[in-house]
């Protein structure tokens, strides 16, 4: 790794000792049951979100009553395209808002959190903020084009593709400061070796940032943002300070795995890709007159049918939900590979997921099913058996 000499020290003081690679126990019974414990109370929290979720749009979407709801903001088109976008936005919220609340209050008996209930309501404020505009202006446009012309799918389709793209590079710049602040990480020994990292993969990086995620969690993260010249590393300040340099170290090869590997620019075009598909699929599918029945329209051109179009898509998004989560673990997976081949060191990966395991209280093991539908990134177990793999390879 970088930021090494010839005699195995780091450069920030004694030289630390690598904890032994081979099999053993990696997390104490107690730390197992304490990350089962949290995944018991929070996952059933988080399906019935959805579930609620999903059912409401159905229960508006596939009967007359949100062709009635959008209806009673008035009989102007615009006035029914905004009606459309603020019930679904502030319907959506009111629905998921008693599992929020009630996850966090999970999570801070498990010290996860450190945010006040002010600063909570804050930051869901401001992503109504964010939300509510877009969703207005997708609205405006899917309902403009459905009602000058029979291709509007077309349309809607490429400002779909479009969007995804934008709305990528628009993240770092306008959305992640809505939430976080981010200060320069202070010039030293960790700084010059996350940037030496970045500059042996190639990856040209404008700054190396510190968010301030203690103000809301305890959990432990960093990750890499941004394209071109907006691209930076960003690290959570409770991972600085808890975390060996070695470690932080680990961590940020991990995300650079993904710059070097093109998945964000992947995950973009895939994304954009799929926005045009869904698109094309959801016309289709609203576009069926038994469906138009049931939602209480005679055409969807009519801005009435915005809780129709929602639920057609929740229920796309619902099937499309494993095979992203696949995909996702691969992709992880890789980037795991990369930090290892990258630093060579697989006694500090194993450390770090150790570490982010148990800070986050996560289960090192969840049930195979619930892991391969939902699960985003391989297990804590799975990730250190491919580093005694790595490091037996080598």
């Amino acid at each position: 790794m970088s930021g090494q000499d010839a005699n195995g020290e780091n450069g920030r003081g004694e030289a630390q000792s690598p904890e032994p690679v081979g099999e053993g126990p990696d997390f104490t019974a107690e730390q197992v049951a304490r990350g089962q414990a949290l995944r018991r109370q929070v996952l059933p929290l988080s399906l019935a979100s959805s579930a609620v979720s999903l059912a409401l749009l159905l229960a508006l979407g596939l009967t007359g009553g949100g062709a009635r709801l959008v209806g009673a903001f008035g009989t102007a088109w615009a006035v029914r395209v905004v009606g459309g976008a603020v019930t679904l936005v502030l319907l959506g919220e009111a629905a998921g808002l008693p599992f929020a609340a009630r996850g966090r209050v999970v999570r801070a008996r498990y010290g996860l959190v450190t945010q006040g209930w002010g600063g909570w309501a804050v930051d869901r404020l401001r992503g109504l903020l964010v939300s509510l505009p877009l969703a207005l202006g997708a609205l405006f446009a899917v309902y403009a084009l459905a009602g000058v012309t029979r291709w509007w799918w077309v349309w809607a389709a490429l400002g779909a593709a479009v969007l995804t793209v934008l709305l990528s590079f628009l993240a770092p710049l306008v959305f992640e400061p809505l939430f976080n602040r981010f200060t320069p990480m202070p010039p030293g020994p960790l700084r010059a070796d996350l940037l030496a990292l970045a500059a042996r993969d190639g990856v040209a990086v404008r700054d190396v940032l510190v968010a301030d995620a203690s103000r809301r969690t305890t959990a432990l993260n960093a990750y890499v943002s941004g394209f071109g010249g907006t691209r930076r590393i960003v690290v959570y300040d409770t991972l600085l300070s808890t975390a060996d340099p070695r470690e932080v170290e680990l961590v940020v090869a991990h995300e650079l795995g993904h710059v070097v590997h093109r998945d964000v620019a992947r995950g973009t075009a895939l994304g954009a890709v799929g926005a045009a598909a869904g698109v094309c699929v959801l016309a289709a599918v609203v576009s069926w007159d038994p469906l138009l029945h049931a939602a209480g329209v005679r055409h969807f051109a009519d801005p009435r049918s915005a809780w129709l179009l929602a639920a057609v898509a929740a229920v796309g998004g619902a099937l499309g939900g494993p095979l992203t989560a696949l995909l996702s673990r691969r992709v992880e997976r890789r980037a795991d590979r990369h930090a290892l081949d990258t630093t060579g060191d697989p006694a500090t990966f194993i450390a770090m997921q150790r570490r982010l395991t148990v800070a986050n209280v996560a289960d090192p093991a969840p049930p195979r099913l619930a892991h391969a539908l939902l699960g985003s990134h391989p297990t804590a177990a799975e990730r250190i058996a491919a580093a005694r793999r790595w490091a037996a390879g080598h």
